[in-house]
């Protein structure tokens, strides 16, 4: 906290640059004195309104793209909540005073979004620094000169404009084909014995921040059942393979090992030689309906939530270690065991359900706990819906989030 007051409204209207603050419907909730003098416009003339509604195109320039580069990228910064820099655009405005007549203008904007604790944008910041007079000094006192030169500039930040776009479009491409590998290599689990499991994966909502996340269940010998999670540090195709190794590693480690903490210890001394694997996290269950119990193992995981018949839901935190990679060798991973009464719940699932910006992780787990008490009378697919409508934001979260619901 700053040791002296700030008056942040008084700050707003003294800024330098011209700023906007718009609601994610593109109304006009604030602007600074900067901008209306640029502008030639009152503050009543704006506040409340659509942004296009005051700053219409020009309706007598049919290459005017000014509008529509400024809405694609405003959308985009709504859709995804990461701030979006555009390239110097030529919005022609109209004179004040004069409804219909335009004047050329050059603009150099950036929008900001204002994320809340949730993660969804409530607010945007457009900044503008208007560049006209760079642009027409740039060019010389000759009138050829001076259209040479704006034509020159203004190409260049079309070029500029174009490429951007052709990258978010391989963006897009990029996560399609993450997508498709990460629906690929987690398919829906078939029945484990007489015993159904509901899994969900959600992607988050930026272009490349996915598939660093997986889920993994096994059919074990004997009435038992062998279920994990794991997160890989990173995003994109790199995380997507990383994750297809670790989570085709442990899996099979799970078939052979004598307990969870063995099977994580096996996926440690495999993931040394993965790159990109370090830093991973994973927990594993095993859950033994013979004799009621599960036995669990946590490489820096967040905690196995185990939601109890009457209600009470246990984080199962007993048995937690660093994550792969980082742990001594020659050390044994801990293992702890726990009973269960038929109709309990077991919830296994990665950080991006319950983590948010600016938040102790404890807050994420007892709005966790809470879903799960009300919810506590649904079948395993039921409430996996339930978790994810009651724990992501609306919006969409910034991380990948896997989920696995078992009904004991």
């Amino acid at each position: 906290m700053s040791a002296f007051p700030i008056d942040y409204a008084a700050v707003f209207q003294a800024l330098p640059g011209g700023v906007l603050l718009l609601t994610p419907q593109l109304v006009i909730a604030d602007v600074n004195e900067a901008l209306l003098w640029r502008a030639g416009r009152e503050r009543h003339e704006l506040i409340g309104r659509p942004l296009f509604d005051v700053f219409p195109g020009n309706p007598d320039d049919p290459d005017a793209s000014g509008m529509r580069n400024l809405r694609a990228s405003l959308e985009r910064v709504v859709a995804t909540g990461v701030r979006d820099s555009m390239a110097l655009q030529r919005y022609d405005v109209e004179a004040p005073g004069r409804p219909g007549t335009f004047e050329e203008r050059y603009w150099s904007p950036v929008n900001t979004p204002v994320l809340d604790a949730d993660g969804r944008v409530r607010l945007i910041v457009h900044r503008v620094e208007e560049v006209t007079e760079i642009v027409r000094a740039g060019a010389g006192d000759h009138p050829v000169d001076r259209v040479r030169m704006e034509a020159e500039l203004f190409t260049r930040a079309q070029d500029l404009q174009e490429v951007n776009e052709r990258l978010r479009l391989a963006q897009v491409r990029e996560r399609e084909v993450v997508l498709a590998l990460q629906e690929a290599m987690l398919p829906a689990p078939v029945p484990v014995g007489h015993h159904r499991a509901a899994v969900r994966y959600r992607p988050a909502v930026g272009a490349l921040n996915v598939c660093g996340d997986w889920y993994d269940l096994a059919d074990l010998p004997g009435d038992r059942m062998a279920a994990a999670v794991g997160d890989v540090v990173g995003h994109g195709l790199a995380a997507a393979c990383v994750m297809g190794q670790l989570r085709s590693a442990l899996s099979a480690a799970a078939r052979v090992a004598d307990g969870p903490a063995r099977a994580l210890e096996v996926l440690g001394i495999y993931a040394r030689s993965v790159d990109g694997a370090e830093s991973t996290t994973a927990v594993q269950a095993v859950i033994d309906w013979s004799t009621h119990t599960l036995s669990y193992s946590s490489a820096g995981h967040p905690p196995l939530a185990l939601l109890h018949p009457d209600g009470t839901v246990e984080l199962l935190d007993r048995a937690t270690d660093p994550p792969l990679g980082a742990r001594p060798e020659h050390v044994d991973r801990p293992e702890a065991r726990v009973a269960f009464a038929d109709d309990a719940v077991l919830v296994l699932y990665t950080d991006g359900l319950i983590e948010r910006r600016h938040e102790d992780i404890d807050v994420g787990l007892a709005r966790l706990a809470e879903a799960l008490t009300r919810h506590r009378g649904a079948d395993a697919e039921t409430l996996a819906d339930a978790l994810l409508a009651d724990l992501l934001p609306p919006g969409g979260a910034t991380d990948d989030a896997a989920l696995v619901i078992i009904r004991l």
